[in-house]
C-alpha cells in the first residue's frame, strides 16, 4: 500500500482521509473482483446473479473512481485504480496455477469446472 504510505510521508493527510482512501482502495477490489469473476461462470448461472455480476459492479467500480478522483489528488486516485486491477489479476492468476498444481488431471478440472460453468 505504497499510496497510504505517500500520504503519511508528504503530511498532506488525517486520519480521516486515509480511512477513506482505504475505503475507496477496498471499494475498488471488491468491485473489480466480481468483474474479473464474472468471466467465470456462464449465461445460464441465473439471470439475478449476472444482471448483479455485470452491472452493479461495474457501476460501483466506476462510481469508486469517480469518487477516488474527486477526493484525493488525481494521482493517488490512478495509482488506486491501477493498484487494485494489477492485485485482482494477480490474485486470479496465482488462484488459477494453484488450482492447476493441485488438481493434476485435466479431466477432474474439467469435471469440477464445467458443473460451475453451466448448472
Amino acid at each position: 500500500m505504497f499510496f497510504i504510505f505517500a500520504f503519511v510521508t508528504t503530511g498532506n493527510y488525517n486520519n480521516v482521509m486515509v480511512f477513506k482512501y482505504i475505503g475507496f482502495i477496498f471499494t475498488l477490489l471488491w468491485a473489480y473482483t466480481f468483474i474479473r469473476a464474472q468471466g467465470i461462470f456462464g449465461k445460464r448461472a441465473g439471470i439475478l446473479f449476472t444482471i448483479f455480476i455485470s452491472k452493479i459492479s461495474w457501476i460501483t467500480f466506476i462510481i469508486a473512481c469517480y469518487y477516488g478522483i474527486k477526493n484525493f489528488s488525481f494521482y493517488y486516485a490512478l495509482g488506486g485504480i491501477v493498484f487494485s486491477i494489477i492485485a485482482v489479476h494477480l490474485i486470479f492468476s496465482k488462484l488459477t496455477t494453484y488450482i492447476k498444481d493441485k488438481i493434476n488431471d485435466d479431466e477432474k478440472l474439467l469435471k469440477k469446472l464445467v458443473p460451475m460453468k453451466y448448472p
